[in-house]
């Protein structure tokens, strides 16, 4: 007998389908649970930015499921990051680069840069994969509130400013805290910014 989706499945077409309509979202990312939208509709990043109460001249984290992605949304990606992002390839790690492309003018940094995560997390990977489009990523928290590590830690105020929460599974395994952060410079050099 064949049997309908599972709520996992459902769960994960009804996310797909209030980034695509420029909502906002609650979702599990590969450290902690983000805040996020799709990170090409500029007027969904607006509403991010208003939700967070946050300036978009602080840009935010934008995430991607696939080094092809990657690509389109970086002009000119070194070969260094590319190493870096095998070389850490267990541990969440946040690359800015120094050029975005393609990406609406209030989601990079005031400079033109733009900070990217390739993201391992199962849920989060697989939201990007079926909407074909980086989402924004900022912690899902109101300013000087501690950064939620579950669904249970988000709180009320929050969830009833966005437009969805996805209610998945907080069983698989997350680097329970923020990801490590390294800046590209245009020569080809590099610093940590957070480890």
């Amino acid at each position: 007998m064949k049997t309908g989706k599972t709520l996992q499945e459902l769960q994960m077409l009804n996310c797909v389908k209030v980034l695509e309509r420029g909502q906002t979202l609650l979702y599990p990312t590969d450290t902690i649970w983000g805040l996020g939208c799709d990170a090409t509709n500029q007027d969904a990043v607006s509403k991010v930015y208003r939700i967070k109460g946050r300036s978009e001249d602080k840009s935010f984290i934008i995430l991607v499921s696939s080094t092809e992605m990657l690509r389109h949304y970086v002009d000119d990606l070194p070969p260094m990051a590319c190493d870096l992002i095998q070389a850490m390839n267990q541990t969440p790690l946040t690359i800015i680069y120094p050029k975005a492309v393609n990406l609406p003018p209030n989601v990079p940094a005031n400079d033109g840069s733009i900070a990217i995560r390739l993201v391992r997390g199962i849920f989060c990977a697989d939201l990007i994969t079926r909407l074909g489009k980086p989402i924004v990523s900022t912690s899902a928290n109101l300013s000087g509130e501690p950064s939620p590590l579950c669904l249970a830690d988000l709180s009320d105020e929050l969830v009833a400013s966005v437009d969805h929460v996805a209610i998945v599974e907080d069983s698989f395994k997350r680097e329970l805290r923020p990801s490590r952060i390294i800046k590209l410079e245009r020569n080809g050099m590099f610093s940590i910014i957070r480890d």
